[in-house]
C-alpha cells in the first residue's frame, strides 16, 4: 500500500533522476548520495521531523545539543558526551537543579556566536509560547522528549540553569533532542518557513542546498569547532525514498551511493554484486505497544499479554529478514547489561500461549480479535507490511484474530503524541511503532512512568505499574552508578514480567552501499557519525 503523499513525494525525485540532477558523473569524489526511508525531506529549522531518521540525518549532522552522543564504539552502548556545553554539574544544594557550562568559541553556520544568550533563546523556542521565535510543531516535539524542564536561566555568557520538577540523576541523558539554532538567522529570515531555506547550526555539516520533497545538501562545514570531526565528505545529499524497492533500484542503477534499510530478499544478490552490508546490533525495538486505556481491548488482561509474547515465532521472523534483526524478548536484549533476569522467558511456545487464551476465556471458537495501527513505512519501521503479514498469520496459529489499520508514518507519530483513546488512534489495540528507548535509562523512562502519558509524555499505552515508579524513582534519585544499573535491571524485569509490549524483534540498522563508501563504522546507537566518511 502506497500513502497519496508517498506519491507525491516520489514523483519529483523521480523527474529529478531522469534529468541528470543527481547523476553520478556529475558528484564524484567527495559527495556522498544517500536514500533515506523517509517519504518526506525532515525539516531543516533544528527541530526535525520523520521521527529519529530525521535527527539522524538532519540533526546531529547540522545543528547540535549541549549533550551529544559518543559515536565513535561499535562494540557498546553509545554513551553521552559534552557537545555544546563543556561539562555539567547538579546543584550541590538543590538535585532538582543542574548547571551547564558552554563552550566558548562556538559559532553558528552564518558566524554568529553560540552562547548563554543563544542557548535561553532556543528554550525560548520550544518551551515559551509567547516568544517571538516559538515554534508549535518543534516545541511539541521538544516537550514530548523532555517533559522534564520546569524552568531555565542565563548565570552568565557561559553558564546556564535549568530546573527540574523533580532530582532527574538521567536529565542530561535528555539533552541530545534538544538541538540549537542561530537566533541571528532567525532575526535575519524572520519566521521559521524562511529559516527552513537558509539554516544555520552549529553543526560539522551546514545545509547548502535544499528542495522541498526531493532532496536536501549537506556541504562540509571547515570552521568547525571540533577540528578532530570537521567531516572527509565535500557534501551528502539525501533524498527521502520510502519504497524499498525504488530505494534498491537507485542504489543498483548507481543513482544512490547508500541506502537505509535493504529489502532483505535483496541481500544475497547485492552481496554477490558487490555492494556492502553494514549492520550492527543496537538499542532499537520493533515492538507492538499495547493501548490499555481502551476499556475493550483484550489486552487490558495480562494473560492475553503473555500468550502472545509466548506465541510470536521470533526465529522465523529474523530468517524472514535474512538476518537483518535480532529476536526481542524485552525492551534490552539479553546480553545488554540492564536485561536482569524477568521470571517471564519468553520462547516460541504455541501451547503455552493456548493455555493462557484458554484460562483468559479464549479459544478456537472465541478467537482474540485485535486491530494493531501499522505503517506504510517510517524511520526505523524497517519492513512494516509483510513482517506484519508474518505476524498475523503466525498468531492465528493460537487463536489470535488480528486486523489491521493502516496508515502513513506522520499519522502514525501524531497518534503517538495523543492518548490512546483519542481519536487519532483510530480505535486500535495497539500501535506497532518502531523505538530507540533502550539506549539509557532517560528514555526507558519517559516512555514508561505512569505520569508520562500523552500528551505530556510518551507512555502511550496508559501503562502504570506502581513498583516500576518506585524503583525508576530510586534511579533519579541517585548518583551511585552501581546503585542505578542494580535498578534499571530491577525496572526492565517489572517491564518484562507486565509486558505493556509484544516483544518482537530488534533491528539491526542495516544498510547498503556502495564500495566506494569508506570510513563508515556503524555505532550501537540509532544515530550515526558521518564526520568520518569519504568517496574513493
Amino acid at each position: 500500500m502506497t500513502s497519496t503523499r508517498t506519491k507525491q513525494v516520489c514523483m519529483p525525485l523521480a523527474a529529478a533522476l531522469a534529468l541528470g540532477l543527481v547523476a553520478g558523473s556529475a558528484l564524484a569524489g567527495g559527495t556522498l548520495r544517500v536514500a533515506m526511508t523517509a517519504s518526506d525531506v525532515p525539516t531543516t529549522t533544528g527541530a526535525p521531523d520523520n521521527g529519529y531518521e530525521g535527527v539522524r540525518f538532519l540533526g546531529y549532522p547540522v545543528f547540535e545539543g549541549l549533550v551529544l552522543w559518543d559515536l565513535k564504539r561499535t562494540d557498546k552502548l553509545a554513551d553521552i558526551r559534552p557537545g555544546l556545553a563543556e561539562r555539567w554539574e547538579q546543584d550541590a544544594n538543590d538535585k532538582a537543579k543542574w548547571i551547564f557550562h558552554l563552550r566558548k568559541g562556538v559559532k553558528f553556520h552564518d558566524g554568529s556566536d553560540f552562547n548563554a544568550d543563544a542557548a535561553i533563546w532556543n528554550l525560548d523556542r520550544y518551551f515559551k509560547k509567547d516568544a517571538k521565535q516559538f515554534d508549535p510543531p518543534g516545541g511539541a516535539v521538544a516537550q514530548a522528549r523532555n517533559p522534564f524542564v520546569a524552568g531555565y536561566r542565563k548565570i552568565d555568557d557561559n553558564t546556564i540553569e535549568f530546573t527540574n520538577p523533580r532530582p532527574l540523576s538521567y536529565f542530561p541523558n535528555m539533552l541530545p533532542y534538544m538541538l540549537y539554532s542561530s537566533p541571528a538567522q532567525f532575526e535575519k529570515t524572520g519566521s521559521w518557513a524562511e529559516f527552513a531555506k537558509s539554516p544555520s547550526g552549529t553543526g560539522p555539516f551546514k545545509i547548502t542546498e535544499f528542495k522541498p520533497r526531493v532532496s536536501v545538501t549537506l556541504s562540509r562545514n571547515d570552521a568547525y569547532w571540533e577540528k578532530a570531526r570537521v567531516p572527509k565528505l565535500d557534501r551528502m545529499v539525501l533524498f527521502p525514498m520510502p519504497e524499498a524497492t525504488t530505494r534498491l533500484a537507485a542504489l543498483r542503477s548507481g543513482q544512490v551511493d547508500w541506502i537505509e534499510v535493504p529489502p532483505p530478499d535483496a541481500v544475497p544478490s547485492l552481496k554477490s554484486a558487490g555492494f556492502n552490508i553494514v549492520a550492527n546490533s543496537y538499542p532499537h525495538s520493533w515492538p507492538w505497544t499495547f493501548n490499555l486505556a481502551k476499556e475493550d481491548s483484550p489486552f487490558r488482561d495480562i494473560r492475553v499479554r503473555h500468550a502472545i509474547n509466548f506465541c510470536v515465532n521470533r526465529d522465523g521472523l529474523v530468517t524472514l529478514l535474512n538476518g537483518l534483526a535480532e529476536p526481542a524478548y524485552g525492551l534490552f536484549k539479553k546480553a545488554d547489561p540492564f536485561f536482569g533476569n524477568p521470571k517471564q522467558q519468553y520462547t516460541y511456545d504455541p501451547a503455552k500461549a493456548q493455555a493462557l487464551l484458554k484460562e483468559a476465556g479464549y479459544g478456537p471458537d472465541k478467537p482474540v480479535k485485535a486491530k494493531i495501527m501499522i505503517s506504510t513505512s517510517g524511520s526505523g519501521q524497517m519492513l512494516p507490511i509483510p513482517m506484519n503479514e508474518y505476524l498475523q498469520q503466525n498468531l492465528k496459529e493460537c487463536n489470535f484474530d488480528i486486523s489491521f489499520e493502516v496508515v502513513d508514518w506522520g499519522t502514525m507519530l501524531v497518534a503517538l503524541r495523543n492518548p490512546p483513546t483519542a481519536s487519532q488512534a483510530l480505535g486500535v489495540d495497539a500501535m506497532n511503532i518502531s523505538l530507540h528507548i533502550s539506549m539509557d535509562i532517560s528514555q526507558f523512562a519517559l516512555f514508561n512512568l505512569s505520569g508520562n502519558a500523552p500528551p505530556k509524555g510518551r507512555n502511550w499505552p496508559n501503562w502504570k505499574n506502581a513498583e516500576f515508579d518506585a524503583v525508576i524513582e530510586r534511579i533519579e534519585k541517585s548518583t551511585d552508578p552501581e546503585e542505578i544499573v542494580a535498578n534499571i535491571r530491577k525496572a526492565h524485569e517489572i517491564f518484562v514480567d507486565d509486558p505493556p509490549w509484544l516483544f518482537i524483534v530488534h533491528d539491526r540498522n542495516a544498510r547498503a552501499m556502495t564500495k566506494k563508501v569508506k570510513g563508515f563504522t556503524s555505532a550501537q546507537s540509532w544515530f550515526q557519525d558521518f564526520t568520518p566518511v569519504y568517496m574513493e
